[in-house]
């Protein structure tokens, strides 16, 4: 396995950070992950730009300019031999002596890393997946803007942690008002009276791009789509509820059990509804146009 660092392609065994390293030390950088289709990265030029709002909102200053990331990511797939992959690329604020000071920090670091992508077991989709309403409340926007995508996951991290002791699969988060936001590493939807409804940017999620692309093939299929303020209570009586990123795509959630402390025995079953099926399904062919349109402007850096 080959890794990106910095600025050259390196055995993994050798690919090494400093323990003196601000995103080690402190959390502070920012973080991409990306998916891979027969050797075209999905929405590359989208996630770019996520990368250059997250380092803007930061104050951070990418090292490389956008041609030279696309090649960093290219020829890192490339050295690994992988056409189907997810992609992780990581910039941290760098080598610094110990303290929160920035500028402590003279050059970010930068990693490309690569894996092979092996599909989610098929019953995931078929039958769904298990999930939990959490105890841990995902941070108030105005202490960390959800729109920086950061490498401090420690929120996030202790709801999953809730999640794998209650063996389920995923933990949904509430904000500071008891309204729903998102799950650990995914967006949120549910469907109410026919209306394909998830929680609104200003609830303190991240705007997911697979989030993104999934409303508006709802809205070209005629489904009506509510982003806004929601209650636990409203996604228990929903007919069907599904989780989106990346890599996952649109899954199916089969089960929600609340773990807060008000509600420690409410449970909801959920059917894998045709809505999810629908959005799946349309997902996977905007995908195949993505990449059969990007094969067709000619020779990628693949090549």
């Amino acid at each position: 396995m080959f890794v990106y660092l910095n600025n050259k392609i390196v055995p993994a065994s050798e690919a090494k950070v400093s323990v003196f390293d601000h995103g080690f030390l402190y959390g502070d950088g920012i973080y991409e992950t990306m998916r891979v289709y027969d050797g075209v990265i999905f929405m590359l030029d989208e996630h770019i730009k996520r990368l250059y709002r997250s380092a803007s909102l930061i104050g951070l200053n990418i090292p490389k300019k956008i041609p030279d990331i696309k090649i960093s990511i290219y020829e890192t797939l490339k050295a690994n031999s992988l056409t189907n992959a997810y992609v992780r690329l990581t910039i941290s604020r760098g080598y610094g002596t110990i303290g929160l000071d920035p500028d402590l920090c003279k050059e970010p670091t930068f990693v490309v890393m690569t894996n092979e992508f092996k599909s989610y077991p098929r019953s995931y989709y078929k039958e769904g997946i298990k999930s939990i309403i959490s105890s841990v409340r995902r941070n108030l926007k105005e202490a960390i803007n959800p729109q920086i995508k950061s490498l401090n996951f420690l929120n996030n991290i202790l709801a999953k942690i809730e999640a794998k002791q209650a063996d389920v699969y995923e933990a949904i988060m509430l904000n500071a008002e008891g309204y729903l936001t998102e799950g650990t590493i995914s967006n949120i939807f549910f469907v109410k009276d026919n209306i394909l409804c998830t929680p609104s940017v200003e609830c303190g999620i991240l705007d997911g791009i697979t989030r993104a692309i999934v409303i508006d093939l709802a809205l070209k299929n005629g489904l009506e789509v509510k982003e806004g303020k929601f209650t636990p209570e409203e996604l228990y009586m929903a007919s069907e509820v599904f989780i989106t990123n990346t890599t996952m795509e649109v899954m199916p959630v089969s089960s929600i059990v609340d773990r807060t402390m008000h509600n420690t025995a409410c449970i909801a079953h959920k059917p894998v509804g045709e809505i999810s099926k629908l959005l799946l399904k349309k997902y996977q062919q905007e995908v195949n146009g993505y990449v059969k349109e990007k094969k067709a402007e000619g020779p990628s850096l693949w090549e």
